[in-house]
């Protein structure tokens, strides 16, 4: 590598290195946040810009000028270009107000109250379920699409969607009380590959603290850490792909592999089910399920989880992502500084594995009440650290004005019986900050 391109390299390093001022690294790890060295890492390869690709650099930022699509001729224009002697093409006729498969509805229809009681009594014919109100409420949503007149392709993709979810929420209940970990990366990752390897130590360390694994089920990064797993820790949420998506070995046949049509809802048990998200390189959908779970974290859209980016010793791949990121979009305010402590990144399978861990030191969950977070805790919080935390994070609570502080169970939690025994602070979040709520659980979790 020339001066000049070890100087640009250093200038992109520093350029990320205010963000990383959360936890001391654990056990001589790298610093969280930040792109950490393994302790057996080789020395990062020289790189001389050679490339078999195209250089990106080179192609046009516009399209070239093309023909406008002519506009669809009438009848009349057709009559006039067709040849003498032979008879114009005909145009099909189309309905303006055309609408398929126009439902046949009884007219007036039933009261709504006369509805709610057919639901009710099949609903009973079933059992009982503490929450029928809200399975009475999915029926009614099924009926009024009688009379919506809904297309046959519309309940197709909600029926399917019903279902899938359904079998998903099955096979992951009787392991509801145990952590899990999602984790992502590329298909095409061959089993020699430093990426291959160090997913499948990782996953081999987050069993042995008492996690569960979920992939993609498909070969690759997602093989390497069903493998690293093994069968009895693994689930796979396969998609039914044309290519690359068939189940890999480790986890084909098992009971806790999943077949999803859309990925819409395999996306959604990858996230509602996991404890902490691991991201290894990829592409396109490895950034689509990393920008999309940063996405649902950053706005509250999930609960907040410990997020690592791990890369095999001496790589570059999330150093340049997160390059990019300060770039681009924290150097052009599209983030804000605290969306940056949201993620840590690093090369070394055991810092990864001891950053989700020390995320649960203290912390066990957290819930919203209305507009109040509640925190629950394995343990009660040291003397003196509600002080220092009200101190240094009284920008998370609403208008700067609530206060944290130690509370008993609230009468909504009744819903969680095992739960009401923890210990638990609560305060009015504003629902924005979500980057220092991650620094207030760290500051928790050290006290």
């Amino acid at each position: 590598m020339s001066d000049t391109s070890a100087s640009k390299k250093t200038k992109k390093t520093a350029r990320i290195a205010p963000v990383q001022e959360v936890t001391p690294p654990p056990k001589g790890g790298p610093t969280p946040g930040a792109m950490g060295t393994g302790p057996d890492a080789p020395a990062a390869e020289p790189f001389d810009g050679a490339s078999a690709h195209a250089d990106v650099r080179s192609l046009p930022l516009r399209p070239e000028t093309v023909t406008p699509t002519a506009p669809t001729p009438t009848q009349q224009q057709l009559k006039a270009a067709a040849p003498p002697g032979k008879p114009a093409v005909k145009l099909p006729k189309v309905r303006r107000d055309y609408r398929p498969l126009a439902p046949k509805l009884k007219t007036p229809p039933p009261p709504i109250a006369e509805l709610e009681e057919k639901v009710r009594e099949l609903i009973a014919m079933q059992g009982e379920h503490p929450d029928q109100d809200l399975i009475g409420d999915m029926m009614l949503t099924a009926l009024r699409m009688v009379r919506d007149g809904t297309s046959r392709g519309e309940l197709k993709i909600l029926a399917s969607t019903l279902r899938e979810l359904r079998y998903a929420f099955n096979i992951f209940r009787p392991f509801q009380n145990r952590r899990k970990i999602t984790v992502f990366g590329s298909a095409r990752t061959p089993s020699d590959a430093g990426e291959y390897i160090a997913a499948k130590k990782f996953s081999e360390l987050m069993v042995k603290r008492n996690f569960m694994v979920i992939t993609g089920a498909g070969p690759g990064i997602m093989e390497a850490a069903n493998g690293g797993a093994g069968r009895d820790y693994s689930f796979g949420v396969n998609i039914k792909l044309p290519f690359e998506q068939s189940a890999n070995p480790y986890i084909e046949g098992d009971k806790k592999l999943i077949h999803f049509r859309y990925f819409f809802t395999r996306k959604l048990c990858f996230v509602k089910e996991a404890s902490a998200i691991a991201l290894f390189p990829g592409g396109f959908g490895t950034h689509d399920e990393c920008f999309e779970t940063l996405t649902l974290v950053q706005t509250g859209k999930a609960s907040i989880i410990p997020l690592v980016f791990v890369d095999k010793p001496g790589g570059e791949y999330w150093r340049e992502w997160a390059d990019y990121v300060v770039e681009h979009l924290l150097g052009k305010g599209l983030i804000s500084d605290d969306d940056m402590h949201l993620f840590k990144i690093t090369d070394d399978p055991q810092f990864a594995a001891d950053e989700v861990c020390n995320f649960y030191k203290r912390y066990h969950s957290s819930r919203f009440v209305k507009d109040t977070l509640v925190i629950r805790m394995l343990s009660p919080l040291p003397k003196g650290t509600l002080e220092r935390l009200n101190d240094k994070f009284n920008a998370v609570t609403t208008n700067g004005k609530g206060r944290i502080e130690e509370v008993q169970p609230l009468p909504e939690e009744a819903t969680d019986p095992e739960l009401l025994s923890l210990p638990r602070i609560a305060f009015p979040f504003n629902r924005r900050n979500y980057g220092k709520l991650r620094l207030l659980i760290d500051e928790i979790n050290r006290a």
